[in-house]
C-alpha cells in the first residue's frame, strides 16, 4: 500500500534540544520567579521540592494508562502542596507554565536538514506530527517561531490529549484527523518505544533516526533506519 502521510516525532528528531537537557534548572527557576513575582512568598528550594513531589505523585498515576496531564496541573499541584489552593490559581499555573516554555525554548535548535527535508515531502504527503510533551503551546510556538507549522496537517501534543506515545490512541488520533489507514503511514523519530514500537503496533510504518545506542532497537526493528533527516525522502520510497 502506498505511503500517503509521514508522522514525525518532535524533539531530537526534528528539532534538538541542546546541552545534555541542561534546560530543566533554569526553567524551573524562571517559574519560580515568575509566582513570587505574582504574590506567591516561597523559598526556592520549597518550590522546587513541592514541583517534584507533584509532577512524581502524577507521573505516578499517569504512567499506568500512558497519560500526559497539561503541565499546568503539576504547578497546581504543586502550589497546593505549598498552601495556596485559590481556584485562581489556574491562571498563576499558567503564567508559570509559560515562564518555564519560554526558557525551555533556549535550549531548543532546529536540525539542519529539517526545513530543505520538509519543502521536499510537503505537497507529496500528508505531514504531521505526534510528540510527548506537556506542554502543547510550547510545540506550537516553537514551530512558528522556526516557520514550520505550515508544512503539517495535524500536531498532535500528549499534554493536549492526555495521550502519551507508545499509547496506541495518540497515534490513531493522529491518523484519523489525517484521513489515512495505518498501512497508509509512516512514523519517524528517535525513540524506541514510543517511536518504532507504538506506532508499529498499530500498523503503521516506521523509520528511525539514530540519534544515540539504545538497545532496545534490537527487540523492534523499524522498517528503515537513518542517520540524518536529508535522507528520508529516499527511505520513505522503500517502505
Amino acid at each position: 500500500m502506498p505511503i500517503k502521510a509521514v508522522l514525525f516525532d518532535m524533539f531530537d528528531t526534528l528539532m534538538l534540544i541542546e546541552k545534555e537537557h541542561a534546560f530543566y534548572g533554569p526553567a524551573l527557576k524562571q517559574m519560580y520567579n515568575y509566582i513570587v513575582q505574582n504574590g506567591v512568598k516561597v523559598s526556592f528550594p520549597a518550590f522546587r521540592d513541592a514541583y517534584i513531589k507533584a509532577r512524581d505523585e502524577l507521573y505516578e498515576k499517569a504512567d499506568v494508562n500512558m497519560e500526559e496531564p497539561h503541565f499546568n496541573l503539576r504547578v497546581l499541584n504543586a502550589l497546593q502542596i505549598l498552601g495556596y489552593s485559590d481556584e485562581c490559581n489556574i491562571e498563576l499555573a499558567s503564567g508559570a507554565t509559560n515562564a518555564f516554555c519560554s526558557e525551555f525554548m533556549k535550549y531548543v535548535r532546529l536540525d539542519d536538514d529539517a526545513p530543505k527535508m520538509l519543502r521536499k515531502l510537503h505537497g507529496k504527503y500528508r505531514l504531521g506530527i505526534v510528540s510527548n510533551f506537556a506542554i502543547p503551546e510550547c510545540v506550537i510556538r516553537l514551530l512558528q517561531q522556526h516557520d514550520l507549522y505550515k508544512f503539517f496537517d495535524v500536531v498532535i501534543v500528549s499534554g493536549a490529549v492526555n495521550k502519551r506515545k507508545p499509547n496506541p490512541a495518540i497515534f490513531t488520533e493522529a491518523l484519523s484527523k489525517l484521513g489515512v489507514k495505518a498501512a497508509e503511514a509512516v512514523f519517524v523519530g528517535d525513540t524506541v518505544d514510543a517511536d518504532v514500537k507504538g506506532p508499529k503496533e498499530v500498523g503503521m510504518k516506521t523509520i528511525y533516526i539514530d540519534r544515540r545506542p539504545q538497545r532496545e532497537i534490537e527487540e523492534n526493528q523499524p522498517d528503515h533506519t537513518i542517520k540524518r533527516l536529508s535522507e528520508l525522502p529516499e527511505a520513505i520510497k522503500k517502505c
